[in-house]
């Protein structure tokens, strides 16, 4: 099930990076009026209040796993050093209990997330698990790509980093095995995020560096009974610690109400 995931989330992302980014359509800014924002410009409706549905990697994602198992993810030697020196009890003692909270690894957590515009060129999205927030920064209309190579002192990275976002748009041809997209348009979010604190791609100490670049593709889509999900395709580049791009897929289903929403801090458990 993993393999065929993963080969599947490749193919998703050769695609999509060969996808030009998303044309001015009409309505959207005439001649000689003023840019459409990236709000005006969003090929598909993110907002609202989601949830993870976890139909894979089980073992990872819903417990904290044995120290050592770090099966699938391509570590280094580098990478396999820090992982079998974990300590939980170090984490917690130095106040680190995040770890496995950064933008690396957040949605791959059983968690629930808000999404929702904080200004016309910013997107928020929200966790209940670990209490992240995290901004999905868009150009200005008329502006260049914000940069992402700047150097943040050590002390002035965090768990999230520094998230740059722009839309694209693509159609799905076929379903992709999770969540359920047939034959729908969907649109998609690209977001890039460097500048993050050292962190874990799972709670059990596998290691993402300061150096680790993660991006993102975020695919909306909606099935006949009404239901809507959205699939987000992780990439983690990390020259630190993995000998290649780790990939994953996650999926989540859209509520119809808030009332399930339940914030909890960053929280260590117990490996199995």
């Amino acid at each position: 099930m993993r393999a065929a995931i993963g080969c599947l989330a490749l193919l998703l992302v050769t695609s999509l990076s060969a996808t030009p980014a998303l044309a001015q359509g009409p309505g959207r800014g005439g001649r000689g009026g003023p840019p459409p924002t990236p709000r005006a410009q969003a090929p598909a409706d993110l907002t609202g209040q989601w949830v993870s549905v976890v139909t894979e990697d089980w073992r990872w994602r819903m417990t904290t796993p044995p120290k050592g198992d770090y099966a699938s993810v391509p570590l280094n030697a580098d990478g396999r050093k820090v992982a079998d020196a974990w300590d939980m009890a170090k984490d917690v003692a130095a106040g680190e209990q995040c770890r496995p909270f950064g933008a690396a690894a957040l949605l791959r957590l059983p968690t629930r997330v808000r999404i929702a515009w904080q200004d016309d060129t910013t997107l928020t999205l929200e966790t209940d698990a670990g209490q992240q927030k995290r901004t999905f920064a868009f150009a200005a209309p008329g502006a260049a790509p914000a940069a992402t190579t700047a150097v943040v002192a050590p002390a002035q990275r965090s768990w999230q980093g520094v998230s740059v976002a722009e839309w694209n748009k693509t159609a799905i041809s076929r379903g992709l095995g999770f969540g359920g997209a047939r034959g729908t348009a969907g649109g998609n979010l690209k977001v890039t995020t460097t500048q993050l604190r050292p962190g874990y791609l799972r709670k059990n100490g596998v290691p993402y560096s300061a150096n680790a670049t993660v991006t993102e593709y975020f695919i909306r889509h909606d099935e006949p009974n009404g239901d809507s999900w959205f699939t987000v395709t992780t990439i983690v580049e990390d020259p630190a610690y993995l000998a290649q791009p780790f990939i994953t897929s996650s999926s989540f289903k859209k509520e119809r109400d808030t009332s399930t929403w339940n914030p909890s801090p960053c929280q260590t458990d117990a490996p199995r």
